[in-house]
């Protein structure tokens, strides 16, 4: 199977896709059209030849990606809020004007994305961290710095595989993951070179190695071999362990690091899946996609493939429904 440089998110009623050279976000409305916003996407990797090397070009992929996926994020919530006031306006008698509330609206999903990530950083971070500090005393393990990020490794994994399980239970982020299945199956579909139809990428499988869940997995596994070589170069340079502060510091300027060699061997795994032991490797992540993808409808794959086209600079649609590009 070939592994064609194609990645994307699931949105808010829709799919983000990126290729080489565009990225396309697909949103359907509650009138059934398709809202397609098409922009212009090279990685600064393939601009720059210094930045597209080994760990580097994965730590500024993984930065471009969190702020194009907020971005792209924030597309979504749009519309939907666009939506919202626009069904509120009928309802009421009066015309609907979206630029009175624009500013407002874009102020309030920038806060939001700030405060989320601060959150995140907090929550799968410093608290595990802070747990690992906590307990370490009763073992005796706190100058032991695999056993410390052992603990915090464990700690994180479990608030991460809480969180994911937890929102997996409510209604609307259950549409947010089979938006998340639907990206994969056209995906799987492109890459075998098929039909990009609804019919034919209802028969692919919604795991995909390359996905973004199996990247936090293996962000989370690296990690704990990362911090404590980290933290045991520090106890030899100093002669103890370093302070939980010193700890979070350290650690968190090592994270591009992290993500960047998370990212290659998310890239090898995607170029090598049909090898046996690359599969017994990948195995967590697709198990873990059971939580974060659930199976689409043909409606919902039709928007995934609307923003896979897009994104490949296919003009003409085989999809029923109508597309309309927005600016």
């Amino acid at each position: 199977m070939a592994d064609l440089n194609v990645g994307g998110q699931a949105v808010i009623e829709g799919v983000m896709m990126r290729s080489k050279e565009r990225v396309a976000t697909a949103v359907r409305t509650p009138s059934g059209e398709i809202l397609i916003k098409i922009e212009p996407f090279i990685p600064l990797a393939r601009r720059y030849r210094i930045l597209n090397t080994p760990i580097v070009r994965g730590a500024v992929a993984f930065v471009e990606m969190l702020f194009l996926g907020i971005r792209t994020l924030n597309f979504s919530a749009e519309i939907a809020i666009q939506e919202a006031e626009k069904e509120e306006a009928a309802k009421e008698g009066r015309e609907y004007t979206p630029a009175t509330k624009k500013k407002r609206n874009a102020l309030l999903l920038f806060g939001t994305a700030v405060f989320a990530m601060a959150m995140g950083i907090g929550i799968f971070f410093y608290l595990p961290l802070a747990a690992a500090e906590g307990v370490s005393g009763l073992f005796g393990y706190s100058r032991d710095a695999v056993g410390f990020n052992l603990v915090a490794g464990v700690v994180r994994l479990t608030l991460f595989l809480s969180y994911v399980w937890a929102i997996s239970l409510f209604g609307e982020f259950r549409r947010v993951f089979e938006y998340h299945g639907a990206e994969h199956k056209s995906i799987y579909t492109y890459e075998m070179g098929q039909e990009l139809t609804p019919e034919r990428a209802s028969l692919y499988t919604r795991f995909h190695p390359r996905c973004g869940t199996s990247f936090i997995l293996i962000v989370a596994l690296l990690a704990i071999l990362v911090y404590s070589i980290s933290d045991s170069i520090y106890a030899v340079v100093t002669g103890h362990a370093p302070a939980l502060g010193t700890r979070f510091g350290v650690h968190f300027s090592l994270l591009p690091i992290v993500a960047g060699a998370s990212y290659e061997l998310l890239k090898l795994s995607g170029r090598t899946r049909d090898n046996a032991i690359t599969r017994f490797l990948i195995a967590p992540g697709l198990w873990l996609q059971r939580i974060t993808t659930k199976e689409p409808s043909y409606e919902q794959l039709e928007v995934a493939i609307a923003a896979l086209e897009a994104s490949l600079g296919v003009t003409e649609s085989k999809l029923t429904c109508r597309r309309t590009p927005v600016s």
